[in-house]
């Protein structure tokens, strides 16, 4: 496997960043056409990128072994992934990603320093303080229109499960960051399976849903997720968690310039805000790592 360099690693998590930030809305739309629950849009997600995956492996004629360390990575990644939409069934959509993207990094800052004995230097810990902030003032509107505290249990526990994965996939950078995330997925789908055969799990063919079934599995999922363990065998676990925030503000831009909706002034600030905390970090690791 060819060595990732600090200022790659810093731009694999920066667009796997902005292709989440698309996942969020093409979630939506196949809620729509493709008449699916959440669990069961997970579930496609994992088993396609999952095959995204295992097909570019095999055009590039490159071995990819499985190790034990995936069975945990796709229970996390199972985990993190459920507990989410419960927390946006039990306290909506913006108090779930407040708290769950909120709380991820602070996780796995505390878990980098304690278990894997990473440094957080001075423009890591500010980037840290004003990263969640920039998020609470970009969804401060919603955060107070949504008073329901139930969902807030789910979505601390999403972001524990995320932020383990991140650890230990950092703890584990030796090993094939591809065989990482086509191991995750496919545990992931066999986590989620139970849950998502129940309720149906077979789309409602038509043209659009088959496209965002597609676009689904290969970008916010294979591609983004491909590059998210390359980015961690380069980068410390805080600064690559840190940067995946830059999904809040394309998630909002998206919904902006796509769905028509609104941001506050002082949302537009939080946008700001956190997308500086995110670009002087991605920076900084280019510079001195």
């Amino acid at each position: 496997m060819t060595p990732v360099s600090a200022r790659r690693g810093a731009v694999y998590v920066s667009v796997a960043a902005t292709a989440w930030g698309t996942g969020g809305a093409a979630g939506a739309l196949l809620f729509e056409s493709g008449h699916l629950g959440p669990v069961g849009v997970s579930l496609w997600r994992y088993l396609l990128g999952a095959a995204f995956l295992l097909t570019l492996t095999r055009r590039a004629a490159r071995p990819r072994r499985l190790t034990w360390h995936v069975l945990p990575v796709g229970a996390g990644m199972a985990v993190y992934q459920t507990a989410y939409f419960a927390a946006v069934a039990g306290s909506g959509v913006a108090v779930a990603t407040v708290v769950t993207m909120g709380a991820t990094p602070i996780f796995t800052a505390l878990g980098g320093r304690l278990l894997l004995r990473e440094p957080l230097g001075p423009v890591a810990r500010a980037s840290l303080a004003a990263a969640p902030v920039g998020l609470v003032l970009l969804t401060w509107e919603s955060v107070v229109q949504t008073r329901s505290l139930s969902g807030i249990g789910y979505a601390l526990l999403s972001a524990a499960g995320y932020a383990g994965v991140t650890l230990f996939s950092r703890h584990h950078r030796a090993a094939d960051p591809q065989a990482t995330a086509v191991g995750g997925f496919a545990v992931g789908a066999a986590c989620l399976a139970p849950f998502a055969l129940p309720a149906g799990v077979l789309p409602e063919l038509s043209v659009s849903s088959v496209a965002l079934l597609v676009y689904l599995g290969a970008v916010p999922t294979a591609l983004a997720y491909g590059l998210f363990f390359r980015a961690l065998t380069a980068l410390p676990a805080t600064t690559v968690s840190i940067i995946s925030l830059g999904e809040a503000a394309g998630a909002a831009l998206i919904g902006v310039l796509l769905f028509g909706e609104r941001l506050t002034p002082l949302a537009w600030g939080g946008c700001a805000l956190l997308l500086a905390a995110v670009a002087v970090l991605a920076l900084k690791a280019e510079t001195e790592m």
